[in-house]
């Protein structure tokens, strides 16, 4: 059977229609990377939490591709109609616990326990960062629920502070830092009004479709042919282990990939699959 699926997949390269995100997406706040020089003293810092994008819209969670999370009725008690923007959150090193727990259509109580909802803005209250994030301290405050927490932010004075900081977070456990710019308001869209900074460079692309592999992968998957959110497309063929190679993300699925700078085209370098992300909707 695998050979006959291998044998589908050669050939199976026609272009793909391939929107970003569903029509019902939240407009949220995305994040550029960080480049050294930039002025630091605008910006507040704090952790990158490695979980599940969590957009509170005053009635309803959803997911950044705009799906619905079926979060235990207990978990959403008593939240404001206030929209919250954070990040569900199992802890560090613990992205796919996360991702299994928030994708459940029938939520798993004693798996709900384990997760936090780490809130970091409000989209719709209008004034700038600094104004913001004294009002969403006291909205946390006032939830009152110890799954519900506000995210830490403090300054850092150079880059040389910045970078043992995300040294430090790294040793611990974590993903990365995040920097959001004190007078911004909340805008959708990828901006330097909030930047990540990671010890290496990741991003997402949509699976177009599946490429046989040759010589020691014969018979099971060789790389995915991927399409950036611009429309370029390239193959990933590193970091799959035996099992995704025998069964590998379906086309439509958007993946995480990591990779160290581009080429003067855009395409990006030595890039290497990291994971599935099923909170994006396919398509």
């Amino acid at each position: 059977m695998l050979r006959r699926r291998c044998l589908a997949w050669i050939g199976y390269l026609a272009v793909i229609a391939l929107p970003a995100y569903a029509a019902d997406a939240p407009a949220l706040l995305l994040a550029n990377v960080y480049r050294p020089g930039m002025p630091l003293a605008d910006y507040w810092v704090s952790e990158k939490y490695d979980g599940v994008r969590g957009y509170w819209d005053g009635r309803t969670l959803r997911t950044r591709g705009g799906e619905t999370v079926a979060a235990p009725a207990w978990f959403t008690a008593g939240w404001p109609d206030t929209p919250m923007d954070g990040e569900l959150w199992a802890g560090r090193g613990r992205f796919s616990q996360a991702q299994s727990t928030t994708r459940m259509q029938v939520p798993d109580n004693a798996a709900w326990r384990s997760i936090r909802f780490m809130v970091f803005d409000l989209p719709q209250h209008g004034g700038s960062f600094d104004e913001r994030l004294p009002v969403l301290n006291a909205l946390v405050q006032r939830i009152d629920q110890p799954w519900v927490q506000a995210v830490p932010q403090k300054r850092v004075a150079s880059d040389a502070a910045l970078q043992a900081l995300l040294q430090r977070t790294v040793r611990a456990g974590g993903e990365g830092l995040m920097l959001h710019r004190g007078a911004s308001l909340y805008r959708s869209g990828r901006s330097d009004d909030l930047i990540k900074v990671k010890t290496h460079e990741d991003t997402e692309a949509r699976v177009v479709a599946h490429l046989p592999g040759k010589g020691k992968h014969t018979g099971r998957l060789g790389a995915l042919l991927v399409e950036m959110p611009g429309g370029q497309r390239f193959k990933l063929g590193a970091g799959f282990s035996d099992a995704q190679r025998i069964d590998p993300p379906p086309v439509g699925s958007w993946v995480t990939y990591r990779f160290r700078g581009t080429h003067d085209g855009g395409l990006p370098r030595f890039a290497s699959f990291v994971r599935v992300r099923d909170d994006l909707p396919p398509r």
